[in-house]
């Protein structure tokens, strides 16, 4: 490549396997054009006759004379890194909701009752007790001092004396409701024990990622912006970012629509108009973080309200059909206006504004 002056690079998208090229041309300041393969496909597909990857690098090359492709926009180094931290924080919540539904199954055996010692069966405290009491045995060959001993070290909070006096009685009450379908030497308890101390390192290692996402979103200008938007806290912020990038690189909102695949495929043959779908054909981790964030947004709206919950809530109120996914849609199309005007003019969001448009 050093014997050629400005070489005009092009290459498809294929996700981690291209990235160490993107990287290379990227250190060696390469300008470069990446093409969805989708885009390839449709641009190759009328000069090929034969497919090899062979063939396809000679004519995306041969293309590019005609097509005269611009090259593709480089984002801050800081963009990939929360990308990528946003895929890892994904990846953990899908291992923690799998760990969640395997010491589940297995607690059926040991001691279910032990689900019911706090509101919900989830967090630090409730996995440290899992871990010391996996079934009713462990609990009832304690004294009243070493249940509440225990009890105290399962969290890391301040715990009253009161509080720790209530829960050494209900895990009491529940030990002696409990039948254990396994003996205390059974290799299940050890099981229970993984799964619980799992949770723990998974749940950890999460809140980990969490805090070097924002931290690396912190100096970013769109990062303030977002979270001025009811219902949007530091998690959703900055998966956004790390989605979809630096926004202000796309020339429209619609861009973005396409970008994530929210974008309608419409179809008309003669007398027959189908129903029209989402393309789905766009980021996909982008896509499921919009569409939870419109219904965090609907309810934080109870306290804070935003013209998308409005939105949101009419679109139900009219609606002839019991399904929420079309409104939900619609109402990413709003949110992802609103934040691209928001971004492209660094503004933070004013619910009150929002009304004399």
């Amino acid at each position: 490549m050093k014997t050629v002056h400005k070489p005009e690079i092009i290459f498809e998208a294929t996700g981690i396997y291209s990235r160490r090229l993107q990287a290379f041309l990227e250190d060696d300041g390469y300008a470069y054009t990446r093409l969805n393969p989708l885009e390839a496909k449709k641009q190759l597909d009328s000069l090929r006759v034969r497919k090899t990857d062979k063939i396809d690098a000679e004519k995306l090359a041969q293309s590019q004379f005609v097509l005269n492709r611009k090259p593709t926009y480089v984002q801050e180094e800081v963009y990939q890194d929360l990308r990528d931290l946003s895929r890892f924080y994904q990846n953990l919540t899908e291992d923690i909701v799998r760990a969640k539904n395997r010491l589940h199954k297995v607690l059926q055996v040991t001691f279910p009752e032990l689900e019911n010692i706090l509101s919900t069966p989830t967090g630090e405290q409730y996995w440290n007790l899992v871990t010391a009491f996996p079934c009713k045995d462990f609990v009832l060959e304690l004294s009243k001092d070493e249940l509440s001993k225990s009890i105290r070290l399962s969290t890391s909070k301040r715990i009253s004396d009161k509080r720790v006096a209530y829960l050494a009685e209900k895990l009491t009450v529940l030990a002696n409701q409990s039948y254990c379908a396994v003996k205390k030497t059974s290799p299940m308890l050890e099981e229970v024990r993984y799964y619980a101390k799992e949770l723990l390192r998974l749940s950890e290692q999460r809140q980990a990622v969490l805090d070097k996402m924002v931290t690396l979103a912190k100096p970013l200008p769109e990062y303030d912006i977002l979270l001025s938007i009811p219902g949007i806290a530091e998690t959703t912020a900055t998966s956004i970012i790390g989605e979809l990038g630096d926004i202000r690189r796309f020339q429209s909102a619609n861009q973005i629509n396409a970008f994530i695949g929210i974008d309608l495929r419409h179809y008309e043959s003669g007398n027959f108009l189908a129903k029209e779908h989402i393309t789905k054909r766009g980021n996909p981790y982008a896509r499921k973080i919009l569409f939870k964030c419109i219904h965090n947004i609907a309810s934080a709206s109870h306290t804070n309200p935003c013209h998308v919950a409005d939105f949101y809530e009419k679109r139900k109120r009219q609606s002839q059909t019991t399904s929420t996914k079309p409104h939900t849609i619609a109402s990413i199309h709003r949110l992802i206006r609103t934040m691209y005007y928001l971004i492209t003019h660094n503004k933070l969001y004013d619910y009150t504004s929002t009304q004399n448009q």
